[in-house]
C-alpha cells in the first residue's frame, strides 16, 4: 500500500498536526498539479493517449468537472479511471465507525454528528487508504434506487424511528462512497428513474427514498463511461443528468502501430515458463496490421469495434500454436511463423461482430484481412529485397510443405541453401543463429511471393498442411 497510516487517532490531534479538509475535487487537482510539476507519470501503462486522452483528462480534472469517458470497447476507459485512484492522498481521515466516511471537521451523517458533539476533541477517528476510496459499478438495466441511493430500513422503523429520520435510511453504495471517486460504467443502461436519483444526489445534494428528502451533502466526483452509439444516438442518458457532465473526453484504439504493438506486449498473457520463446518482431506487426483491417472494414460492424483485447487473443494465439509446434518437435525455443498466423483466425472471430449480411463468410474476411496486413509488412521490409533466387529454385522444381508442425529443421532442410537468407535475415532485423528465425523470415517471404503471384500455395488434403511450388 506504500506509506504507512499516519498514527492521529483523535480529532484533537488530527487538529493539532494543522491537517485541513478538502473537497475530493480540490484534493484530486492538488494532486495533479504537483505530479505535473514534478513530471511524474499521470497514467503509467496507457500506451497512445499522450497527445489526446489524457491532455483532455487533465484539464477536466483540474476544472473541478465530473467526467464521462466516451468509446467503444477495448479503449482503457475502466484502466484511466482506476488509474485516477492515484491522484488521491494515500490516506484520508473519516469519524471511526461511520459508513458515509464523514469528514471529523464536518461530519454529514446523524451518528458522525452526534459523536462529534458527544466527544469532541476525543472523537475516534480511522484513516482510509486512497484504493478504498474508488468505487466502481457496472450499471445493468436490473440496478434500483435502493442499490446505488439506499432504501428505508423497516427493522429500524420497527424501533420507532420517523420515516423522516436519516437513521432509517439503509445507505447504497454512492452515499457509502461520500469523498471518493464513484465510477459507473456504462452509464446508458441504467433505468432513467435511477438516473433521476443519481441526478438529486450529486447536484441537488439531497436524498429521495419513498417520498422522504433528507440534505446529504455529500462529497463525490463522478466519472463515467458509456459507448458513442449508445450515447449519441439512443439517447438513453437523460439530459439533466448528462448536462451535469462538465466534460466530455473522447477515447480511440491505437493510431499508431508501434502503440497496439506495445500495449500487446504489456498486456499478452507470459508463455508457459519451461519453453523459451521469441516473437519476431514482423509477426506482431502484422497483428497489429490486421487489427487496422478490420476497424475500416465495411464488413465490420464498427458500432462494436475491434478491440485491443483482439489483437491481444491473436498474439498469445500465434505464441500457443509454436509453442505446440516446439513441444511435439522437440525444438528449445518456439519461434511463430507464417503458419501460426492462420489458426487466429478462427479463434479470435467471437471478439469482432461482422455484418448481418456476411453470416457465414467471417472466416473468409478476416483471412482476407490478413493477407492484406502481410502484404504491408511485406512491403515495408522486403520491398527492396533481392528474392529472384528463391523464385529460381521454386522454377527449378523446388516444392516446400509446411504445416503447423513442422520443425523448422524441416523446413530449412526442403528449401536448402538460399543465397538472400543472410539480406533477408538482416532486412527483418532478425539476430541470432537459432534455426527458427531463419524459418520464420524464409516462411514469410514464400507466403508474401505466393501473395504477389509468383509462386503457388496450395492444401494437400492433409489438415493444417500446404504445399509451395511453381
Amino acid at each position: 500500500m506504500g506509506e504507512a497510516a499516519p498514527s492521529v487517532a483523535t480529532l484533537g490531534e488530527l487538529r493539532a498536526t494543522g491537517w485541513r479538509s478538502r473537497r475530493v475535487k480540490d484534493e484530486l487537482r492538488d494532486n495533479l498539479v504537483a505530479r505535473l510539476r514534478a513530471g511524474t507519470p499521470l497514467f503509467p501503462g496507457v500506451v497512445g493517449f499522450e497527445e489526446s486522452v489524457i491532455p483532455s483528462l487533465e484539464r477536466s480534472i483540474l476544472a473541478g468537472h465530473d467526467v464521462i469517458l466516451l468509446g467503444e470497447r477495448g479503449q482503457a476507459k475502466t484502466r484511466l479511471v482506476r488509474l485516477m485512484e492515484q491522484l488521491l492522498d494515500p490516506w484520508m481521515p473519516a469519524v471511526a465507525g461511520c459508513e458515509l466516511r464523514s469528514d471529523p471537521t464536518m461530519p454529514v451523517s446523524s451518528f458522525a454528528k452526534q459523536l462529534v458533539a458527544e466527544l469532541g476533541d476525543v472523537t475516534p477517528i480511522r484513516w482510509v487508504p486512497r484504493d478504498e476510496r474508488l468505487t466502481e459499478k457496472l450499471a445493468t438495466p436490473d440496478i434500483t434506487v435502493g442499490d446505488l441511493i439506499g432504501d428505508v430500513d423497516p427493522i429500524k422503523v420497527a424501533e420507532g424511528r420517523h420515516l423522516s429520520d436519516l437513521d432509517t435510511i439503509h445507505f447504497g453504495l454512492v452515499p457509502r462512497s461520500n469523498r471518493g471517486i464513484v465510477a459507473v460504467n456504462e452509464l446508458p443502461d441504467l433505468a432513467e428513474r435511477v438516473q433521476v436519483a443519481l441526478l438529486n444526489v450529486l447536484e441537488e445534494r439531497d436524498v429521495q427514498i419513498r417520498g422522504y428528502a433528507i440534505r446529504l451533502p455529500l462529497d463525490l466526483m463522478l466519472v463515467a463511461t458509456a459507448n458513442p452509439d449508445d450515447y449519441t444516438n439512443r439517447g438513453r442518458i437523460i439530459s439533466p443528468l448528462k448536462d451535469r457532465f462538465g466534460s466530455q473526453v473522447r477515447t480511440h484504439y491505437p493510431r499508431r502501430t508501434a502503440d497496439e504493438i506495445a500495449i500487446v506486449h504489456q498486456e499478452s498473457a507470459p508463455p508457459p515458463t519451461d519453453v523459451d520463446v521469441v516473437v519476431p518482431a514482423f509477426l506482431d506487426e502484422v497483428l497489429a496490421e490486421l487489427a487496422r483491417e478490420l476497424r475500416g472494414s465495411s464488413h465490420v460492424n464498427q458500432r462494436s469495434g475491434v478491440s485491443v483485447r483482439y489483437t491481444i487473443g491473436a498474439r498469445e494465439t500465434m505464441v500457443a500454436s509454436a509453442v505446440r509446434r516446439a513441444v511435439l518437435a522437440g525444438e528449445s525455443v518456439a519461434v511463430p511463423r507464417i503458419v501460426d498466423l492462420w489458426p487466429v483466425v478462427p479463434a479470435a472471430l467471437g471478439r469482432i461482430e461482422f455484418d448481418t449480411l456476411d453470416e457465414g463468410r467471417e472466416e473468409g474476411i478476416v483471412a482476407d484481412h490478413l493477407r492484406r496486413a502481410l502484404l504491408t509488412v511485406f512491403r515495408r521490409h522486403l520491398a527492396g529485397v533481392d528474392l529472384s533466387g528463391l523464385v529460381r529454385a521454386f522454377d527449378q522444381g523446388l516444392a516446400v510443405t509446411v504445416s503447423d508442425v513442422t520443425s523448422a529443421l524441416a523446413l530449412l532442410e526442403q528449401v536448402g541453401d538460399v543465397e538472400a537468407l543472410p539480406v533477408l535475415l538482416a532486412a527483418l532485423d532478425l539476430t541470432g543463429e537459432h534455426p527458427g528465425l531463419a524459418a520464420s523470415a524464409l516462411e514469410f517471404a514464400m507466403e508474401a511471393l505466393h501473395l504477389a503471384e509468383r509462386v503457388n500455395k496450395h492444401p494437400t488434403g492433409e489438415p493444417g498442411q500446404w504445399v509451395i511450388e511453381a
